[in-house]
């Protein structure tokens, strides 16, 4: 009898390679997925068992103990979607599974405990504490001043984020799903994202890129790009700091994407703030980016860690630029797209590489995350600079339309992707 892997799966684009990292004719390879992420299942699985959502351990298990009624209790369980790593926690503490256990993975996914971690490694950070209540956020305010984030402990995607300017915005914690909390001091400086993998002592290949607009400006329905940094004097400083990070949460292998604050001391000497780090690779485009600009597959070596190897990843000596960039729906979900325009680009490289734009008639999901979006584009190119220039043209080019899927007619409305520099 075969060993069985099973995989918790819920993305319908290509963003992990199952076929070309799981073995599917040495093992039995189940998955656990939904209907959306069902059309990039491997061919080769030796099941698949339907679930309303991933993210749900409750309605996950029934179908983890199908397959493993069918094929044996698995000898790993994987999830590399970052919404789906309490899951996959949980079947392996119920299954007595090898991996990573929920109290394991806590500090990766509890930002109160993360930023404990943090703070004991002396790594500069912003103030923060538990947000139980409104008492807790206005005694932190008042001890750190205003203006306070207070954000869920284990979110994804900026989801309920919201910023506090004084004691009259306290009332908004009400309008909020009940959830453990955390709040932090603000922090205005602009927001950088490095991706990469930490062997365990030191860092293997990355990537550091800044934010054009932010997460939380996506959620409020603005365009978020990104561009890779190739400034080697900033480079060097965020890969000291990101090596300390990375060895404070884990002496073990693991892929991280994580985001700090970069600001400036008046003579112009960087100065970096921990934000938050995800154990898994980052979102976005970010896996096709280094795929297909770095030829790199960090998904892969995600499973690999997952399935108890060490990952052995080259470290390039050139590296190229990369970039990418996401259109927000114009009007909320589900929607169907009505019309879409890019007019072409004087000169290919002043456009993307890559595009994924639904078709008209297409109707998108009410789901969260960064896949099922208005647009999905990809850039390379030498410099920094020159990307930057190609996400906003490609942002100030680009117009989209959709119309609600409600009952009662609603007009389509018209977007153009506009980005801040």
């Amino acid at each position: 009898m075969k060993d069985h892997l099973l995989v918790i799966h819920r993305w319908r684009d290509g963003y992990a390679r199952y076929e070309d990292c799981l073995d599917h004719e040495a093992y039995d390879v189940t998955y656990v997925t939904t209907n959306l992420g069902l059309p990039s299942v491997p061919a080769g699985a030796a099941a698949v068992r339907m679930v309303p959502a991933t993210d749900d351990f409750h309605g996950v298990w029934p179908a983890v103990a199908h397959l493993s009624a069918r094929f044996g209790r698995p000898r790993r369980v994987l999830a590399l979607n970052e919404g789906d790593l309490d899951t996959a926690a949980l079947v392996r503490e119920k299954l007595g599974c090898a991996g990573q256990t929920p109290d394991e993975l806590a500090r990766f996914r509890d930002k109160l405990a993360m930023n404990r971690v943090i703070a004991d490694a002396g790594i500069p950070a912003p103030a923060f504490a538990d947000a139980p209540d409104e008492a807790a956020v206005a005694a932190f305010a008042e001890a750190h001043g205003w203006p306070v984030v207070v954000k869920p402990r284990r979110g994804t995607a900026s989801r309920g984020v919201v910023r506090l300017d004084s004691a009259a915005d306290l009332p908004l914690l009400r309008t909020l799903p009940p959830e453990p909390r955390l709040v932090q001091a603000y922090c205005a400086d602009p927001v950088l994202h490095i991706d990469g993998l930490w062997t365990g002592e030191a860092l293997g290949p990355w990537r550091a890129s800044r934010y054009v607009n932010t997460c939380v400006d996506f959620t409020e329905g603005e365009a978020l790009g990104s561009v890779e940094i190739d400034d080697p004097q900033l480079l060097s400083v965020i890969g000291e700091f990101t090596a300390r990070a990375a060895g404070a949460l884990s002496t073990e292998p693991w892929v991280f994407h994580l985001e700090l604050f970069a600001g400036r001391t008046p003579d112009g000497a960087p100065v970096l703030h921990f934000l938050e780090a995800g154990y898994r690779v980052g979102g976005a485009e970010i896996p096709f980016v280094w795929r297909e600009v770095h030829g790199i597959d960090l998904m892969a070596a995600a499973a690999d860690i997952q399935l108890g190897n060490r990952p052995d990843l080259p470290v390039p000596s050139t590296w190229h630029t990369g970039g990418w960039l996401l259109v927000p729906l114009p009007v909320p979900a589900p929607c169907r797209v009505v019309a879409w325009d890019l007019p072409a680009a004087p000169d290919p490289d002043e456009g993307p590489y890559t595009s994924v734009i639904p078709p008209v008639g297409h109707v998108l999901p009410r789901i969260g995350g960064y896949e099922h979006v208005g647009a999905r584009f990809r850039f390379r190119g030498t410099t920094s600079g020159d990307v930057e220039k190609a996400v906003l043209r490609t942002a100030a080019r680009f117009h989209l339309e959709c119309s609600a899927e409600v009952t009662a007619p609603v007009a389509g409305r018209r977007q153009t992707c506009g980005l801040d520099r």
